[in-house]
């Protein structure tokens, strides 16, 4: 999905929605507001004009919503968001661990603005390193991490704890939070296997060669690794938050025993 620079050409139909309501950004919260548990979306302005704007994708939740504020359907109202999807360049297939982890280390090392990643099973090392130096290297990158469920290994309670280590959730000296952790304990949701940066997205896939194997996926560009971004948004404004290192240090671990580094 195209990051918009300027204005654009013809306001989005979400935003024609809006405007021929005669109504303000706030105009829309308020309506979200009244539709919405205790009277509370969550919904701000500002993200409301980024749907319009196609800069985020509106979640389903907030889909209907909004279907049912303008009385339109999803297809009239997110078309500007939706378009192109599925019409991209073919995902390329990673065949092989060398592969899929050097993939993966060039998702991490080429994020400047935001990275996600998903999942509770990492335990390569050099993985996750590359994570802690990115961090490191590049203080206004903003990343998050959701756990489906407790770490399955140790390595990577100890990655969580480092991470604490250099960053300060808390901390907004540039503007925005930097650092968000968090753990999704609904046992019906499914765990999502991903890491994706503004530029590019790898999803792990079952291993085409081995049960046991973590040796495949596929790699997908730009668009479609933005549409992940806001996925893992999503699921982290849905998560507990493990943002101390008490909070870190109480999440029980599955496998005490590492099967290798």
């Amino acid at each position: 999905m195209a990051r918009h620079t300027g204005a654009q050409a013809e306001p989005s139909p979400l935003r024609r929605a809006r405007l021929a309501r005669n109504w303000t950004l706030e105009d829309v919260v308020e309506q979200m507001d009244r539709r919405s548990p205790g009277g509370h979306s969550g919904v701000t302005p500002s993200m409301v004009s980024s749907w319009e704007l196609g800069r985020h994708t509106t979640s389903i939740g907030h889909r209907k919503t909004l279907c049912e504020i303008y009385r339109l359907p999803p297809e009239t109202l997110f078309a500007h968001q939706d378009a192109g999807l599925g019409q991209r360049a073919a995902p390329r297939l990673l065949a092989g661990y060398r592969d899929l982890q050097r993939a993966m280390l060039a998702t991490v090392a080429g994020a400047r603005e935001c990275l996600v990643v998903m999942g509770s099973r990492s335990r390569d090392v050099d993985y996750l390193r590359a994570i802690e130096t990115a961090l490191e290297q590049h203080p206004a990158l903003i990343y998050y991490r959701v756990l489906y469920g407790p770490p399955h290994h140790q390595v990577l309670t100890a990655h969580l704890l480092r991470l604490l280590e250099l960053r300060d959730p808390e901390d907004r000296s540039l503007g925005v939070k930097r650092l968000h952790l968090g753990v999704v304990e609904d046992p019906m949701a499914p765990e999502r296997f991903f890491v994706a940066s503004e530029c590019q997205a790898v999803v792990p896939i079952p291993s085409l060669t081995s049960h046991e194997a973590f040796d495949s996926g596929v790699e997908l560009g730009v668009a479609e690794a933005r549409r992940l971004l806001d996925h893992g948004r999503q699921a982290y404004a849905a998560s507990r938050r493990v943002e101390t290192r008490q909070q870190v240090s109480g999440l029980p671990v599955l496998r005490m025993r590492e099967d290798r580094p």
